[in-house]
């Protein structure tokens, strides 16, 4: 109960009164966080598994994120990109580092980092390909989520997500994620990226074929088309790489960076480039009133020197095999699929059991918070701060959820 005497149900009674209804909560009201965990107003603890989509793969509140982040409040936040700061620069030529690029354009949300991305993409084909004005094609796989503005939506494949939208944005041509053949055939020379996920995360985590990136980056090469690769999700350490390129040791044109990049506690983003690409924008042709401001750039400085370290990384990929073998054991037993890289799972769970939503219902009353994506898949994103025994925990619950429901079906 909160100091003014509301409890939980108040609370969800006031965010359904008054908060537009585009989100269905699980009924828990989160007070209160640290690292991989979250507590409610009744003082009962979850283990946070869906880590803000991977914003919170640090965890909440991270000492380090903290401490940098407080003593920025205190100096200044937000300046425009009117004015240079002496935060800027720094994240800049840090992240440009850690992505192996010339440049880097700071944005807020994911989604302005993909609008960025695109318009990087189309400005490039008119002014370094040679592509006709009006006509650059950009390629795109379906199954795809990269935000939610109306351009992006009029390309998903999620009719929840762009039904009544329209209309929609043209130059965009949709390919069946992890066919490298579609991506072949779909090219022409009006095309200019092709922009993908190496991991989809709102489709399930699905893991493309063995191949299928260097199959992608060599048509790219060979067409001269970009190579735009969205890591909003899958970077930054999640999958048990810095990003889930480099599992197939391939290196795109573009990077689309988020989420984690803020550090749980800051929306940060930015598309990394080399300087052939990024030089199109000029001044006056592309902006962000908060993008690149001191705050962000002080917390996405911190986050850049946490990763370098490989700590995370290493943490991801280790724990992530605990992971999975604990999930795998489930498969053929209520479980029909796990797909797990890193410290990211989806799994599949029969649907003749339980809905998606049911079994994070289910795992909500086992001390697991998650979240479905569609039908009977649930995705499992812990905190990369999570320990082996949060983790045993993680796959205890979801064994006896599914345990539960077989028993239940006989």
């Amino acid at each position: 109960m909160t100091e003014d005497g509301r409890g939980a149900a108040d609370h969800i009674e006031l965010t359904e009164r008054w908060a537009a209804h585009n989100y269905h909560p699980l009924p828990v009201v989160i007070s209160s966080a640290e690292g991989a965990w979250v507590t409610d107003l009744e003082g009962r603890r979850y283990l946070d598994c869906l880590a803000g989509y991977s914003a919170l793969s640090f965890g909440h509140g991270h000492p380090r994120l903290l401490a940098v982040a407080q003593e920025q409040l205190h100096r200044v936040a937000l300046t425009s990109r009117a004015f240079y700061n002496d935060r800027l620069g720094p994240f800049a030529r840090d992240l440009a580092a850690l992505t192996g690029k010339d440049m880097v354009l700071p944005m807020n949300t994911g989604a302005e980092a993909v609008e960025t991305a695109i318009k990087v993409s189309r400005r490039w084909g008119y002014e370094v390909k040679g592509v006709p004005e009006d006509s650059a094609s950009i390629i795109v796989m379906a199954g795809n989520f990269h935000g939610r503005t109306t351009t992006v939506v009029g390309f998903s494949t999620d009719e929840t997500a762009r039904l009544h939208y329209g209309p929609y944005a043209p130059g965009f041509r949709v390919v069946p994620f992890g066919d490298a053949s579609a991506v072949s055939d779909a090219i022409d020379d009006t095309t200019v990226a092709v922009l993908l996920e190496p991991i989809q995360g709102e489709a399930g985590v699905v893991i493309p074929p063995d191949g299928y990136l260097r199959q992608v980056r060599a048509l790219c090469d060979e067409h001269d088309v970009l190579m735009v690769a969205d890591e909003i999700q899958s970077g930054l350490a999640r999958t048990g790489r810095t990003f889930a390129c480099d599992h197939e040791d391939v290196v795109p044109d573009v990077y689309v960076l988020g989420k984690a990049l803020g550090g749980g506690l800051y929306p940060v983003s930015a598309v990394a480039a080399d300087r052939g690409v990024m030089e199109v924008f000029t001044p006056g042709s592309h902006g962000s009133t908060f993008g690149g401001n001191p705050l962000a750039a002080a917390i996405g400085s911190e986050v850049v020197a946490m990763l370098r370290t490989g700590e995370f990384q290493e943490r991801a990929a280790r724990l992530g095999l605990v992971m999975e073998q604990g999930l795998r054991a489930l498969v053929g037993e209520g479980v029909l699929e796990v797909r797990c890289r890193g410290l990211w799972a989806g799994v599949d769970v029969d649907p003749a059991l339980l809905s998606g939503r049911h079994m994070c219902e289910a795992l909500l009353s086992r001390g697991v918070l998650t979240k479905e994506t569609h039908g009977s898949t649930i995705r499992l994103a812990p905190p990369l701060v999570a320990t082996e025994s949060d983790i045993e925990q993680l796959v205890e619950a979801v064994q006896g959820a599914i345990t539960d429901a077989v028993a239940a079906a006989r």
